[in-house]
């Protein structure tokens, strides 16, 4: 294991298995220094972790809970890709689609969960732009979705 892979560790997380796609695309596809994921959502060994609209049935804690699985299933894809997570040089972009009640604003928040493991994951490589939107649903009723964009 690497340094990311330590760290992660460190936080009692491991890289899970990359997750089956649900339609038809792949995981992540590098092109020249990037690596793009597909929209990772909340899967623990094939299940979702948690399923319905936030603010309405699912709490912030729970989907910012989500959104950390979703940026562990992202790291999977990317170590797919490339082999190694120690040759990511930048974590440069991250966008996170929160299922939202129509009156939830708190998507931001939700993000952190995402945004705040790459930053424990990657160090000051971590550090990323970022959008978070609130959409009217996910596929399989998740409640948040995220992709990245790295550097390597």
């Amino acid at each position: 294991m690497g340094a990311v892979e330590d760290r992660l560790a460190e936080l009692g997380l491991s890289v899970p298995d990359v997750a089956k796609p649900v339609a038809s695309y792949v995981p992540a596809v590098r092109t020249g220094s990037y690596v793009y994921t597909a929209g990772q959502v909340p899967l623990r060994d094939g299940d979702p972790v948690a399923t319905g609209k936030v603010g309405a049935g699912v709490s912030p804690e729970e989907a910012s809970a989500c959104a950390q699985q979703c940026a562990l299933n992202a790291i999977a894809a990317v170590k797919a890709e490339i082999g190694d997570l120690d040759a990511v040089k930048r974590v440069v972009k991250v966008v996170c689609f929160v299922a939202s009640a129509p009156d939830f604003t708190g998507q931001p928040q939700v993000a952190n969960g995402a945004s705040d493991l790459l930053g424990k994951a990657f160090g000051d490589a971590g550090a990323h732009a970022r959008s978070a939107v609130g959409v009217a649903v996910l596929p399989l009723d998740v409640p948040v979705e995220v992709e990245i964009i790295v550097e390597v």
